[in-house]
C-alpha cells in the first residue's frame, strides 16, 4: 500500500497541495468509516467509483451520502459504462477497492466530480489505502483531479 499512498502524496505535492493525507488504525473504506474516524458528516466523504467503458476507466467523485445514476454517467462520457471487478480496479488505477484516490491512478481516468460536493468544506477524500484519507477543498479536488462538475447523483 506505501506504494499507492506515495502516489497520492506526490501527485498532492505536485500540484501544490499541502499533504493532508491522514492514517487510521481502524478502516476508512466505507463514507460512513471514513465519517466515522475524521469526524465530520458523511457527505463530506468523497468517495472514488471506478467505472469501466470498454477499456477506459472512469471515476466519479460522489459526496458520500449521495447514490451514483449509472445512466447519469454513461450519457455524460457518451457510452455505457459498467462497474469492473476488483482485479482490473488494481491494474488500471493502482488502488485496491477502499483505497481508490482521486488522484494518482496510473491510468488517467476520466473524472466526473458530483455538484454536492461544492457546497461542503473540508471534503475528505481516500488517499491509497483503505484506512487513509486526506483534506482538501473544492476547488483543490477539481484541479487534482482534472474532473468536471456533473449532475451523477440518483
Amino acid at each position: 500500500m506505501a506504494g499507492s499512498i506515495d502516489r497520492v502524496r506526490a501527485a498532492l505535492r505536485n500540484a501544490a497541495h499541502d499533504d493532508t493525507i491522514v492514517t487510521f488504525p481502524a478502516s476508512t473504506r466505507t463514507a460512513a468509516e471514513a465519517a466515522a474516524a475524521v469526524g465530520c458528516a458523511v457527505a463530506q466523504i468523497a468517495k472514488s467509483l471506478v467505472f469501466r467503458t470498454g477499456e477506459r476507466p472512469v471515476l466519479v467523485i460522489a459526496s458520500g451520502t449521495n447514490r451514483v445514476d449509472t445512466a447519469k454517467v454513461a450519457s455524460l462520457v457518451g457510452s455505457p459504462v459498467e462497474r469492473p471487478d476488483v482485479r482490473w480496479v488494481r491494474d488500471v488505477t493502482g488502488f485496491a477497492i477502499g483505497g481508490v484516490s482521486p488522484v494518482g491512478h496510473l491510468t488517467p481516468p476520466v473524472v466526473l466530480v458530483d455538484q454536492d460536493l461544492a457546497a461542503l468544506d473540508p471534503i475528505w477524500a481516500a488517499a491509497g489505502a483503505p484506512n487513509t484519507v486526506f483534506r482538501t477543498r473544492f476547488a483543490d479536488l477539481l484541479t487534482l483531479s482534472g474532473g468536471r462538475v456533473a449532475d451523477i447523483a440518483e
